[in-house]
């Protein structure tokens, strides 16, 4: 008897491990939030994602959140800056979804000096994740605009923070990080150097790697040029199986340098275009002869489009399993 009734409970032990399974094993959600819904336009940077804890994670706000009261936004754990440039940070934003034309979205709403990113930091109650010599201008950003500098917490190279099941570490990206003197409050300070043609410097820009509670490990580049880091870092140390990797040429990566960034160096199994500066695609499909384009036929990963709103799923390893 005492046998019979250990092979039950093995067995609902086995029932409701294999119930848990699918469960334990749940997805990570990415939501691309650009200007126009169902495409890439030219100047969509911003992505959310959310574990399966319900973690949610904003990436680079820039300018096509339609501000803190986005509907699309939803809660939000956590915002992260690449660097200070105002179509990461925001230094204007769409009214609303779909107001003007993919190529030339109306960024009517002005958000300098405090900063879309800001303005949402402190909507939401949400940690403001930022690396380099940022974290004690945008505390005083975040003070000035009414909420707890407390939100504001620094990762610079090699250290990470934990935001709910997701552990964020920066790594670098090979760019610059000048303020534009319109987000400085003293506006004597801020006349002098536009004057001059000077910025103000806040250390170098960053790139993420997001390690989710389902064991998927991403790397969000940032604005970067090819860095050696790429594959000693975010491959050998982190193993990212999945890439968010800007294309847009001139200012970062081209098409066929980020193609090499994958190909060569990160070797994920997934990766999405970010940062194109271009009409990527009509109608949800890719434009022949764009940056997307060739960046797509480029690359051996599976690449994903991040079409706005459309939310894509992946599992632990990097495989995309629904909205793909």
């Amino acid at each position: 008897m005492r046998g019979l009734t250990f092979a039950l409970a093995a067995l609902a032990a086995g029932v409701a491990y294999a119930a848990a399974g699918p469960a334990a094993a749940q997805n990570v959600k990415v939501t691309p939030l650009g200007s126009h819904d169902g495409e890439f336009c030219r100047l969509d940077r911003a992505m959310v994602f959310e574990d399966p804890d319900g973690t949610r994670i904003l990436y680079d706000a820039g300018r096509t959140v339609a501000g803190a009261g986005d509907p699309r936004l939803g809660r939000i754990d956590a915002v992260l800056l690449s660097h200070a440039h105002g179509d990461h940070l925001g230094d204007r934003h769409i009214g609303s979804v779909n107001a003007g034309e993919c190529g030339s979205p109306d960024f009517s709403v002005a958000d300098a000096p405090v900063s879309n990113s800001v303005k949402i930091v402190v909507a939401k109650k949400a940690k403001f994740i930022v690396g380099a010599e940022m974290a004690s201008f945008f505390a005083a950003k975040v003070t000035n605009a009414g909420g707890d500098p407390k939100l504001v917490e620094l990762a610079r190279y090699g250290a990470s923070r934990k935001v709910g099941g997701v552990t964020v570490a920066t790594v670098p990206a090979v760019h610059s990080n000048g303020l534009n003197p319109a987000f400085i409050d003293d506006k004597a300070h801020a006349a002098a150097l536009k004057a001059s043609g000077l910025t103000a410097y806040l250390g170098p820009p960053s790139g993420y790697v997001l390690i989710f509670s389902n064991g998927l490990v991403a790397y969000l580049s940032g604005d970067t040029g090819i860095t050696a880091e790429q594959d000693l870092v975010v491959r050998q140390y982190y193993g990212a199986k999945l890439a968010v990797i800007n294309i847009g040429d001139v200012f970062t990566t081209g098409p066929t340098e980020a193609a090499h960034v994958i190909n060569k160096m990160v070797k994920p199994r997934s990766v999405i275009p970010s940062h194109a500066n271009e009409v990527a695609t009509e109608g949800g499909e890719v434009v022949a002869g764009t940056r997307t384009d060739i960046f797509i036929k480029a690359v051996k990963a599976s690449a994903h489009l991040p079409l706005s709103g459309r939310t894509m799923e992946f599992d632990g390893k990097g495989k995309c399993v629904s909205g793909c």
